[in-house]
């Protein structure tokens, strides 16, 4: 058993991180009041590699295994965990385009988003529906070589900076829930697609909002996968980015972590330094402790994924745990600065926005729990 990470991966983490902590680090604050994240720093992710690096030479990536790609989006996210959200959607979305979609739609779009050049999102949750994912009422109706979509998508990351969707819609009828739902490659600029965007506690460089679909004719050739089998097909995909998501979180609790040791080291009360007091330091050891755990496993899951074996359970514990440990992680360390870790002056405050809506998005913890109950659960 070996838990080391190669050569060629050690170089490409020594890179990331260099990247992260110049560019990437300074910018965070700055994102974050600018609801943005700009055009040229996801340039610089393409043009480095850094986008849809697992995803086959063919349609712009370079082959990297799935490990890898956590390797990068954990040491991006130590810089801004809104940036790592990037590769994260380029990763899932880029996965399902290349294995679902037509090739020459697949190498139009995938060539773009690897370069940096366009961002995808991924459209699946509905107002009326949240973690009932199946009982989606967006409507697609086949009319000669396109459909015509109309209704509603919300809570959607990067909704109003995206310029493609991955867009589950119902071909079938409701009482077939799964069964009939279709997935398209949707681009955001068609006529009868319009977007608002949320007023979040965190993630607003990423932002958050509703795509409204008003007889907007998509191509037939756009449908990702099966009539009616889109959902089943496309949403094995998740797997993949939960891990992610959790390398995302942990990285954000690790860069706090180091802060916070650090911080022990240079203050002092009492005529000693803060990490000579075991109220403040046996706290942040158990945490520490739960960060290497949670982060070996989210490793796990993308080698099971990388070996080809299942890894739906693993994953799911990943998207639950990660998500909830970073939030404590991060609120521990602010208390440990006390007043000053209060203040907006230090990055703890907008990392436990930021963190926290990853309990919501992409599968509750209740959601995930399931799951793993369901996996487990002798048939």
């Amino acid at each position: 058993m070996n838990f080391a990470f190669t050569e060629q991966q050690n170089a490409i983490r020594e890179s990331v991180a260099r990247f992260s902590a110049d560019v990437l680090a300074p910018g965070y604050r700055q994102r974050d009041r600018d609801g943005r994240i700009e055009r040229s720093t996801i340039a610089q992710l393409g043009e480095m590699g850094l986008l849809g690096g697992e995803l086959p030479e063919e349609y712009g990536g370079s082959g990297l295994d799935c490990v890898t790609a956590g390797i990068i989006i954990e040491e991006i996210s130590r810089g801004d965990f809104n940036v790592g959200y990037i590769p994260l959607l380029a990763s899932l979305n880029g996965q399902i385009i290349a294995r679902y979609a037509a090739p020459d739609l697949a190498r139009e779009w995938l060539g773009e988003i690897t370069a940096g050049r366009k961002v995808v999102c991924i459209a699946l949750t509905e107002p009326h529906g949240g973690s009932d994912a199946a009982s989606l009422r967006l409507k697609a109706e086949r009319k000669g070589d396109v459909y015509v979509l109309n209704g509603e998508k919300t809570s959607i990351s990067m909704a109003d900076q995206a310029d493609v969707a991955v867009v589950f819609a119902r071909t079938g009828t409701t009482e077939e829930r799964a069964s009939g739902i279709s997935a398209f490659l949707v681009p955001m600029n068609l006529k009868g697609i319009t977007t608002t965007r949320f007023d979040d506690a965190g993630e607003r460089a990423i932002g958050r909002g509703s795509i409204f679909f008003d007889n907007v004719e998509v191509p037939a050739s756009h449908r990702l996968g099966d009539e009616g089998k889109g959902f089943r097909q496309v949403m094995q995909g998740f797997d993949y980015s939960r891990a992610l998501i959790g390398l995302q979180c942990l990285a954000l609790a690790q860069q706090s972590l180091d802060e916070t040791w650090q911080w022990l080291t240079e203050r002092q009360a009492f005529g000693q330094n803060l990490s000579a007091f075991q109220g403040l330091t046996h706290p942040l050891a158990e945490l520490q402790t739960y960060v290497h755990a949670a982060r070996l496993q989210c490793y796990y899951s993308l080698w099971l994924k990388d070996s080809g074996l299942p890894h739906n359970a693993e994953a799911a514990m990943n998207k639950w745990w990660a998500p909830k440990l970073a939030f404590d992680v991060v609120k521990q360390c602010l208390l440990a600065h006390g007043h000053t870790g209060y203040g907006e002056d230090l990055p703890f405050a907008q990392r436990l926005r930021d963190v926290l809506g990853l309990q919501i998005g992409d599968g509750t913890a209740q959601i995930m729990k399931n799951i793993i109950a369901r996996e487990l659960t002798p048939r």
